[in-house]
């Protein structure tokens, strides 16, 4: 039997991100999930090779990009979603609690007054369950908060794109101390994609590897067995236990104040100043102190 649908993942090893083309082989339509746009913290600039890798397969693939899916605002790389849009278009799409989000960062940045938290910087909003198609496939977007309010998975055809819920049995779980994040809620959301069957391909968004390659795909049959955090048997309580103690070790990410600025924006820059330069903002002293003993 053929496969419906493709995928093909592109590593970044920068920022240990993941991002994906998923393409319906019987029109070659095509969604690009978690694209990357490469930062240099120390001197400002931006580029475009991660993005650039995407976009040569989708060429070479001869591919009709139709969505641009975020799972969620990332915290460790800025989105190269509008990047891609004027490169081959695609509807900029994220789940509708992103507003949450960018009122949270919108004060954080005290960003300008036309900023409006209302989502309109991405061209679609998705609810709950709500289905949408690439050619002849239909995906359906899955609310999977905890992480964020806003983390959406992504289903197709046996594949589901689970952003930074999870990671890689031996890896775990994403952190919920970030704004509006929630160990219970969390919890609550891997079950309920440890609840599709457990022969569906679960691809990750980034990877932490201790003593082995990068790895990006799993199952859900495989993460219910193995995952050190949240495999079958592991109570709620216990999880919200383990990952609270977890997170209050955790440093905050590189590039989280030069990415949420961006990301809430659906990777568009901020507007430039009177000089036509754009500019990042860091907050000072907003954030709590680096614990003494981080740990990865």
């Amino acid at each position: 039997m053929t496969a419906r649908t493709t995928v093909e993942s592109f590593f970044d090893p920068k920022t240990w991100t993941v991002s994906y083309v998923i393409a319906d082989t019987a029109t070659g339509h095509a969604a690009i999930i978690d694209p990357v746009l490469d930062f240099d913290m120390k001197s400002g600039r931006t580029s475009t090779e991660s993005a650039d890798r995407v976009l040569a397969y989708v060429r070479a693939q001869h591919l009709t990009i139709d969505w641009i899916l975020e799972t969620h605002a990332h915290a460790d790389h800025l989105s190269a979603a509008r990047y891609l849009q004027q490169q081959v278009g695609g509807r900029v799409a994220i789940g509708e609690r992103i507003r949450e989000v960018q009122a949270t960062f919108k004060k954080l940045y005290n960003l300008e007054r036309n900023f409006l938290p209302d989502g309109s910087q991405f061209d679609h909003l998705f609810i709950d369950g709500e289905t949408f198609a690439i050619g002849e496939t239909t995906m359906t977007a899955l609310l999977v908060p905890g992480h964020t309010p806003a983390d959406m998975a992504y289903l197709a055809d046996g594949h589901l794109f689970v952003g930074d819920t999870l990671f890689m049995p031996d890896v775990g779980t994403a952190r919920a101390d970030f704004p509006g994040g929630d160990a219970p809620t969390l919890y609550r959301s891997i079950r309920r994609l440890l609840s599709l069957p457990p022969e569906t391909t679960m691809y990750v968004c980034h990877d932490y590897p201790k003593g082995r390659d990068a790895a990006w795909q799993t199952t859900v049959g495989e993460q219910r067995a193995s995952n050190i955090h949240v495999r079958d048997g592991i109570s709620e309580n216990a999880f919200v236990a383990m990952r609270t103690a977890r997170d209050a070790t955790l440093e905050v990410p590189t590039l989280l104040l030069p990415s949420i600025q961006i990301n809430v924006r659906a990777g568009q820059m901020p507007p430039a100043d009177d000089n036509g330069v754009a500019y990042l903002k860091i907050p000072l002293n907003a954030l709590p102190s680096a614990p003494q003993s981080p740990s990865s």
